[in-house]
């Protein structure tokens, strides 16, 4: 079975700070960052995260954040969503995000053989929201310079990507920052 793209909404962000690691394109293993992901659940550095930071964070679910452009072509971040201003421990770095509204996709497929990842369920999340209205994609974040800059996200350790359903497959957040 090939991916599907099962659901897309709205939701809205209020502006927050994303704490986390950066990773580029140099950090890629086998072509992704699941190598990256298995050194935050072996090391638990979500757990050292909320522990180092007194706010809560927005959202307890792990983050892959994906910017692209500015001075960067391409940057990949794990980590979490926490309030605007929250102080990022020593060892992690942030970036800043407005209030926004938030295009959101879920897409079904399996995990294991990677289908749910990378390019094509990027651009078939892309492709849903535009025809839901929400294509308009923000490119003015966090006041980068160097170009257009636009960030997408996906959502992990939340039950619907930790729980294999009876076929084995699981769903993944896939979120887009858009213009309201």
């Amino acid at each position: 079975m090939a991916f599907e793209v099962t659901r897309v909404y709205r939701e809205h962000f209020p502006a927050l700070r994303f704490i986390g690691l950066r990773y580029t394109n140099a950090d890629r293993f086998e072509g992704g960052f699941g190598k990256q992901w298995g050194e935050w659940e072996q090391q638990d550095r979500f757990g050292a995260l909320k522990k180092a930071i007194a706010a809560s964070p927005y959202d307890e679910t792990g983050i892959g954040l994906m910017i692209f452009g500015g001075a960067e072509e391409f940057t990949y971040w794990i980590g979490l969503f926490f309030p605007a201003g929250t102080q990022a421990p020593d060892g992690f770095d942030y970036y800043d995000f407005p209030e926004s509204d938030i295009g959101i996709g879920w897409v079904y497929g399996n995990e294991e053989n990677g289908e749910i990842y990378g390019g094509p369920p990027h651009e078939a999340v892309c492709a849903r929201l535009g025809e839901s209205g929400m294509g308009s994609f923000r490119n003015d974040l966090a006041g980068v310079d160097g170009g257009d800059v636009y960030c997408f996200f996906e959502r992990y350790n939340c039950p619907r990507f930790t729980h294999k359903d009876a076929a084995g497959n699981v769903t993944l957040d896939y979120g887009a920052y858009i213009f309201s």
